[in-house]
């Protein structure tokens, strides 16, 4: 996801789920208009308020490669934006998988 209309159809078509430290915004395809899209759209959103810069891209690393384990659970044409709060920088990597999974099942309506 690289255009700001991308981000913007995301956050306020889709459907939200919350964590602890991230919160996911998951729009299928036609709420997005990106229906004839052949793979799913993924956009991270770390604001200045979670640390410096090497803070920051740290936590956006961990978040991309988790999501590399997890896009095949995207269909073809949706979109997906993690949204991440301050408290997600002192998070491990497990810590922030075990977020990530509960947010995102928050959003679908499956409970664990």
């Amino acid at each position: 996801m690289r255009t700001s209309g991308d981000f913007r159809a995301t956050i306020r078509g889709g459907v939200r789920g919350r964590a602890h430290s991230l919160m996911v915004h998951l729009c299928s395809p036609d709420r997005a208009g990106t229906a004839d899209q052949d793979s799913a759209l993924v956009g991270f959103v770390v604001p200045k308020t979670v640390g410096n810069a090497i803070k920051r891209n740290r936590v956006r690393r961990q978040l991309r490669h988790l999501m590399r384990d997890r896009l095949d659970r995207l269909h073809p044409g949706e979109s997906l934006v993690i949204r991440v709060f301050p408290d997600a920088a002192g998070l491990t990597a497990d810590a922030l998988a075990r977020d990530l999974d509960r947010a995102w099942s928050n959003a679908t309506g499956l409970s664990r």
